[in-house]
């Protein structure tokens, strides 16, 4: 989509409009400083998808659109996470939680007041795996999820227009 002031309202307010539901969203700018990449996860049949598909296109603002379901692509999500641990000596070395993150590749980031900081990345099932454990073995304090972020594999890629105002001309 373009990296313009209020495109990314229309993009929040077209699926707000239909009663679509956006699980996750990420946007932030490419190589090419007019165009920013948006990565959202959404859930719907195949109709469902189709109608978003078409009404997104619609947008001024929006260059392309990929539905990436079925496709080979590579997801990556960050996350920090507060884990406090029950009834443990606050060592990083001998702590449940150290380990649990060792196990999930997980890194601590701090041990502060009994409070141990994680940062993970992976794919959200990997994370959902991790909270899960962590939340087991310990009280989880607080999560901070950046929402999916998303890319085919191999040579293909978007279609970014060298300048952004050559786009008139363009039909996808």
């Amino acid at each position: 989509m373009a990296n313009e002031a209020g495109a990314l309202v229309r993009v929040a307010g077209m699926f707000s409009q239909r009663g679509f539901n956006i699980e996750t969203l990420n946007v932030a700018p490419t190589e090419n400083p007019s165009v920013s990449r948006l990565t959202l996860v959404t859930e719907g049949t195949e109709h469902v998808v189709v109608q978003i598909t078409r009404q997104l296109l619609k947008l001024v603002d929006v260059v392309e659109v990929r539905n990436m379901t079925g496709d080979a692509y590579l997801e990556r999500e960050l996350a920090l996470l507060k884990v406090r641990a029950n009834g443990e000596p606050a060592t990083q070395q001998t702590s449940e939680v150290a380990r649990i993150a060792d196990q999930h590749g997980a890194e601590m980031v701090s041990l502060d007041e009994g409070v141990h900081t994680l940062q993970f990345v992976g794919t959200a099932g990997q994370l959902d795996a991790l909270i899960a454990d962590l939340v087991a073995a310990g009280r989880l304090e607080e999560e901070v999820r950046s929402g999916v972020l998303a890319m085919t594999l191999g040579a293909g890629k978007l279609h970014y227009v060298e300048d952004y105002e050559e786009l008139d001309a363009i039909s996808f």
